[in-house]
């Protein structure tokens, strides 16, 4: 087990995280800016790119539950400062392979480790670690709140980087960005070894078969395939859905996809402040009902700037609400020393959506000419989410002590 000294500060924890989660999040959420330049530099279809999404996101999710486990075992600084140096080798990567499926699979493996080592499921144990119990929810929110300020600063970043130095040297400047700020954050998370968690010691094995076991795991599981779906869907391929419906000034994406990260500041806070007050799973249910109401007014709308806009900040409020809920469920219910594998093995879920996501909507688009049909999903979804997470139970299992 990693051991340090003592623990950090709820404040340091906080803080800490959040810079490598508005960069984490931040540089994946611009992920779509590239789609259209990389694709006509290489010669290649939306379908190409989309699939590398779709397998960084797949992987992503794959190495989720192993980089919980490793932050668990030994320690979020080790697992920060692997993913860090993998999310920059992935960027560079991306600037420099022109054959499609190495540009698919190593995107899909470098990138898609260093997300996993570096957002939401590496850092939850942490988080939920240092936070009290009735603070668990708000640290949660503060720490979603962090990842959607990336994505409102990141975004126009990465336009202008584009725009100004052109999207290969961007690629490398955002990876010497990762390293020089990531690298030094990771040294504020050292944790001394989890022999606080109350409750009998559970092997990792024993942790991951009674959560797979748990009927209200699985709904949670089930919801955040949803979630996946939607949000990767929508950042990736919007920038080109509004282009194919006559909306050409590429500043009308850049501010859209700002709005939803600068709106999910509010929301991802307020879901976590109200999470520590109502039930989570009547929360999380009403954001994917709302979710679905609002992809349909917005096709049923009149398509101008003014309708992108306020599509973008209601999406916002809803984006990343999930995840302070969805991890405080699973901290009340399972407690905090397998958090970040438990964490991990949900967000798994939410991966395989997203490359559902991403990867269906450059298919169909190139199969139809059109996206249509992944907005009929997405919001068809949406309804199925919101009624699966009724019935969770958030209260606490009772395990029996070993003799």
């Amino acid at each position: 087990m990693f051991v340090a000294h003592r623990a950090p500060t709820l404040k340091t924890v906080l803080l800490a995280t959040g810079v490598v989660l508005t960069l984490a999040m931040g540089v994946r959420h611009g992920f779509g800016f590239w789609m259209q330049p990389i694709s006509q530099a290489n010669g290649w279809t939306r379908e190409t790119y989309s699939l590398a999404q779709a397998m960084q996101n797949l992987m992503w999710g794959a190495f989720g539950p192993f980089a919980g486990m490793a932050a668990d075992r030994f320690g979020t600084m080790r697992v920060v400062l692997v993913g860090a140096v993998c999310y920059a080798a992935g960027l560079v990567w991306m600037a420099m392979v022109t054959q499609p499926t190495l540009f698919v699979l190593g995107t899909g493996v470098l990138v898609g480790l260093g997300l996993a080592c570096t957002a939401f499921g590496a850092v939850s144990g942490i988080i939920g670690r240092v936070a009290p119990a009735d603070k668990r929810s708000w640290a949660f929110g503060i720490s979603g709140a962090a990842s959607s300020f990336g994505q409102f600063m990141m975004m126009p970043v990465e336009q202008q980087l584009i725009s100004a130095v052109g999207w290969q040297n961007a690629f490398y400047i955002l990876g010497a960005l990762i390293v020089l700020l990531m690298v030094p954050m990771a040294f504020y998370l050292r944790e001394p070894a989890v022999t606080h968690a109350q409750g009998p010691q559970q092997s990792i094995r024993e942790a991951a078969s009674e959560a797979l076991g748990n009927r209200s795991f699985l709904f949670l599981v089930a919801g955040y395939f949803v979630c996946g779906f939607q949000v990767v869907f929508i950042g990736v391929h919007l920038p080109a859905y509004l282009k194919d419906k006559g909306i050409g000034d590429p500043g009308v994406a850049v501010m859209a996809l700002a709005l939803i990260g600068l709106f999910n500041i509010f929301g991802s806070y307020y879901a976590g402040k109200l999470g520590g007050r109502f039930p989570k799973r009547y929360l999380l249910s009403t954001i994917y009902f709302a979710r679905s109401v609002v992809i349909t007014l917005f096709l049923l709308a009149p398509l101008m700037p003014l309708s992108v806009y306020l599509f973008a900040a209601a999406m916002g409020v809803l984006w990343l609400s999930t995840v302070p809920l969805t991890n405080g469920i699973i901290a009340g219910v399972f407690g905090v020393k397998h958090m970040s594998m438990l964490a991990g093995m949900v967000f798994f879920s939410h991966q395989l959506g997203s490359f559902l996501g991403v990867w269906l909507g450059g298919y169909l688009y190139s199969s139809t000419g059109s996206y249509d049909i992944v907005w009929g999903i997405a919001i068809a979804l949406g309804v199925m989410a919101g009624v699966i997470n009724l019935p969770i139970s958030e209260r606490p299992l009772v395990r029996a002590q070993a003799a």
